[in-house]
Parts: structure tokens; C-alpha cells; sequence
């Protein structure tokens, strides 16, 4: 388990203001004022969430040396999100995971929620095929963790997955607004979700299959999408937290997310693959994992 530490500008603004001006009422206010800024600005204490996880040696390798981590008939080493079972809405359809969606965007109701794999990979190649309704909308994400915060009652909250994680978009570009958002269709399919474009941008149309690829090895990471690679960027590195700093999971818009993405998988650099509901229809087959060690 693991703590923030909330940030100290405000204790060190007041102390110093206070070295120099002493009983000065207006240095005083002003200290006031800006103590209340940064509290504003804090990143929450929170929780990173320690769950067993499944035991991957179980499961079986294919011939070019991949975990097949879905038999495309049973949940085996899937739960929810923060939870300890699979939400009803997702569903095994004809030898793929399908979830089957509220049509209530991000609803993450008692039925739905993402969907995890129970394993921490570190240094990994995924490779799944999706495809979504449509005007869909879901994701893929990797070196998740498990966040919750304590909300203003006193209990335990359960913090979004995608505040800790890349997001691998899965849209259907020409009929969800998503894909006209964000900076240069930085929203769009197989993109790094708000922060890099998808280039080429090849993914077929909303009812038909698409190859997703997702390559990390030691920060560097590579996203594929139908057998071409369109992306590739680096973890952990000053170039990271600036693209962080220009996205919607800033510093100032979203100090909890800037703090958890721009150290991504924690201390070991690890975490779990998941998938998005996002309200719509969307189904994911053929998932398989080669260890990078």
C-alpha cells in the first residue's frame, strides 16, 4: 500500500511569509490566499490497492510463445475493477468478451465497470482484436493500478482506471464526436488516448474487426493497430510529463492523475490490462501476452 504526500507550498509560502514580514497584515492575507491555492491544487491522499493476482504459468502458451489469457469461453483470471467478480454486463458472445452497453456513457454502474486481467506485466507485448457498435467507445489499458481515495464522508472511493494508466482509444472515428476532440485526432483509434495520434490512421468502420498491438519494454512503448505501427513515445522521461502537462490529466487540472500517470505502474513499473466501459458496445477477442523479461 501506498500514501501520497501532499504538496507544501502552502506551508512553506506562509512560513516565509511570515520570517519577513512578521505582524504585516497585508503579507499575512496574501499568505492566506495562497495557502488556500495550493490546498486547492494538492494531490488527495490516496491508496494504491494490493489484490493477489492469478498465477500466469496457468495458463496456456500458443506457438509463437504468447499467454493466451482468454479461451474465448470462461472469465478464468478476469474481475472487475475494484472488484472481486466480473459485472454482468460483460458478457462471452460467440468467442469474444462483448459488454453490452447502458447506452449511459460512463456509467460504471453496480453491473458494469472496466474489466481487468488479475496479473501485473511489466516489460510485455499485448495483441487482441476488437470492434465496437456503432458511434462506440471504449479502451484498452495497461500498467494499471488499483486507486481509491477517501471522499468527503468518510468512505472509501474507488478512483477511475484511467487516471493511473495509458489509454489505447477504441472509437468508431466516423461516428463518435470523440474523434473531432482532443489535438490533431489525438482521440481517435489506437491513439494514445488525448495525448498522441494514431498515424497512420487505418481502423476499419464500426461492426467490423480490428488488430490492436501494444508493445512496452523499459519505458518505451508502441502502439499498433491492423499490422502497422502508429505510435511510439517513452516513459518515466521529462518528454512524458510534458505531454501529461498539455493534456486534460495536468498538473493543475487533475493533480491526482498528473502524480499517478507520471509514474506509471508505480515503484516496480508494472500494472494490469483492462478494458474500457464506456457505456457502448464493444467486444474484444483472440487475447494473448509475450512476456519481454
Amino acid at each position: 500500500m501506498k500514501k501520497s504526500v501532499l504538496y507544501l507550498v502552502s506551508i512553506v509560502l506562509s512560513t516565509a511569509l511570515v520570517a519577513c514580514g512578521g505582524q504585516n497584515s497585508k503579507k499575512a492575507k496574501a499568505a492566506e490566499e495562497a495557502a488556500t491555492e495550493a490546498e486547492v491544487k494538492a494531490v488527495p491522499e490516496y491508496t494504491v490497492i494490493e489484490n493477489e493476482q492469478v498465477d500466469l504459468s496457468t495458463f496456456p502458451k500458443d506457438q509463437d510463445g504468447y499467454y493466451v489469457i482468454f479461451d474465448g469461453k470462461t472469465f478464468n483470471g478476469w474481475r472487475g475493477y475494484g472488484k472481486d467478480k466480473v459485472p454482468s454486463r460483460w458478457v462471452i458472445e460467440d468467442g469474444a468478451i462483448k459488454f453490452n452497453g447502458s447506452g449511459g456513457g460512463e456509467a460504471q454502474t453496480n453491473e458494469g465497470g472496466d474489466l481487468i486481467f488479475a496479473y501485473k506485466f511489466k516489460n510485455f507485448e499485448l495483441e487482441m482484436e476488437w470492434k465496437v457498435s456503432k458511434g462506440g467507445n471504449s479502451g484498452i489499458f495497461y500498467l494499471a493500478q488499483e486507486v481509491s481515495t477517501i471522499n468527503d464522508k468518510g468512505k472509501q472511493r474507488m478512483e477511475p482506471i484511467y487516471i493511473s494508466c495509458p489509454e489505447y482509444q477504441v472509437l468508431d472515428n466516423e461516428n463518435h464526436p470523440d474523434a473531432k476532440l482532443g489535438v490533431d485526432g489525438n482521440r481517435k483509434s489506437a491513439s494514445l488516448y488525448d495525448m498522441i495520434p494514431a498515424v497512420p490512421q487505418n481502423a476499419k468502420p464500426f461492426g467490423e474487426w480490428n488488430k490492436a498491438k501494444i508493445m512496452v519494454y523499459k519505458g518505451t512503448v508502441v502502439h499498433g493497430q491492423n499490422d502497422a505501427n502508429v505510435l511510439e513515445y517513452h516513459l518515466w522521461t521529462p518528454q512524458w510529463t510534458e505531454m501529461l502537462e498539455k493534456s486534460k490529466f495536468s498538473s493543475e487540472k487533475w493533480p491526482l492523475a498528473f502524480e499517478l500517470l507520471n509514474n506509471c505502474g508505480g515503484e516496480n513499473h508494472e500494472g494490469y490490462i483492462g478494458m474500457q466501459d464506456h457505456g457502448d458496445d464493444v467486444w474484444f477477442r483472440n487475447i494473448r501476452v509475450k512476456i519481454l523479461d
